[in-house]
Formats: C-alpha cells, structure tokens, sequence
C-alpha cells in the first residue's frame, strides 16, 4: 500500500542507466539545485535562440522575395530598416544578458547548430 491507503502494483523502477541524471552530477530521486542568475541567464538564452532563429528566417525570406521582384522599393527599404533594427536590438539583449552569438548556436548533434552562421 502507498501512503495514499492504496494498493500499487507497479513494478519497481530499474535502477538508473549510465546515461541519466547521474551521469550529468544529479543525484537520482534528488532535484538540482538551480542559481537564479543562471536561470534568468538561461531563459533569456533561449528565448533569445528562437528570436534569432526567426530572425534568420524571416531574412532569408526576405531576400528570397527581392530576388524574384515580389517587392516593391518601398518594401525593401522598409524590410532592411526592420530586419536591422532586430539586429540591432538583438546585440543590445545579448549584451544586456552577457550572451555571445555562440551562446545563442544549440548544437543539435548530428544536424549540426540550430543557427547559420553569417
């Protein structure tokens, strides 16, 4: 019976393989201890990650669309001033945040890092 008055049938866990949390310095059944710092460093990393990334691809649909004359002059202009204020802004939060571009690169193993390198 669990602490609950009820009866559990499951089968124990198997202990923990190499590769699980023990592995990565965290003790099974123990939560990590996590810095606040860090943590605010590490969610402005990520979400600064998929920025970027939409970023890159609203870029490149940008060009795209230049290059088979969808566009306007005026929409250029207005697509370039944007895309460069972004950027612009997006080097102001890393640097708010102590972020470097490489930061911001997940490397996705096999697939190679998530951003283009520019």
């Amino acid at each position: 019976m669990n602490g609950n008055g009820y009866r559990d049938d499951r089968p124990e866990p198997e202990p923990q393989a190499a590769t699980g949390a023990a592995e990565h310095g965290a003790e099974p059944g123990r939560r990590i201890a996590l810095d606040p710092e860090t943590v605010g460093r590490d969610l402005a990393s990520l979400v600064l990650t998929v920025v970027e990334l939409v970023r890159q691809l609203m870029e490149r649909q940008a060009l795209r669309r230049i290059d088979q004359g969808d566009l306007s002059d005026d929409q250029v202009e207005r697509i370039g001033l944007t895309l460069m204020a972004l950027e612009d802004r997006m080097a102001d939060l890393q640097e708010r945040f102590g972020l470097t571009a490489d930061d911001l690169n997940i490397d996705l193993g096999p697939l190679g890092p998530l951003l283009a390198r520019d």
